[in-house]
């Protein structure tokens, strides 16, 4: 179970990657992301990213691999803003709960709808 000071750092750490997503990453291949959660290791020496990636599946990986090649960049941009000892290295991971919790909300909406049409009748 993560300590008060890993959940902090990592809440830190997902703010400051998603202001840097929002302005700083340059790669195009990176379209609409959304930085979900973040996990830190218990020496705060890696973070683990997991992100929600919008498209289709091809600009999807795309996506991915653009965030994966900046992670460089992104790691020294975390050691400018924030004050650790280390600073974590970055790692992605994508994030499919959202679109797991769409098509589930899909799935129910046609069971609704196929319980109407037999009420219907």
């Amino acid at each position: 179970m993560p300590s008060g000071r890993t959940k902090r750092v990592a809440e830190l750490v997902r703010h400051e990657i998603a202001e840097l997503l929002q302005r700083g990453v340059k790669d195009p291949r990176v379209g609409f992301v959304s930085v979900m959660e973040v996990k830190m290791s218990t020496d705060l020496r890696y973070a683990d990213v997991y992100v929600s990636l919008f498209g289709s599946d091809t600009a999807k990986k795309g996506s991915l691999a653009g965030l994966r090649n900046s992670a460089g960049w992104i790691r020294r941009e975390l050691g400018k803003r924030l004050r650790l000892r280390f600073t974590p290295e970055v790692r992605f991971h994508e994030d499919s709960r959202l679109d797991a919790a769409y098509r589930l909300e899909e799935v129910i909406q046609q069971i609704h709808d196929e319980k109407e049409e037999d009420t219907a009748e």
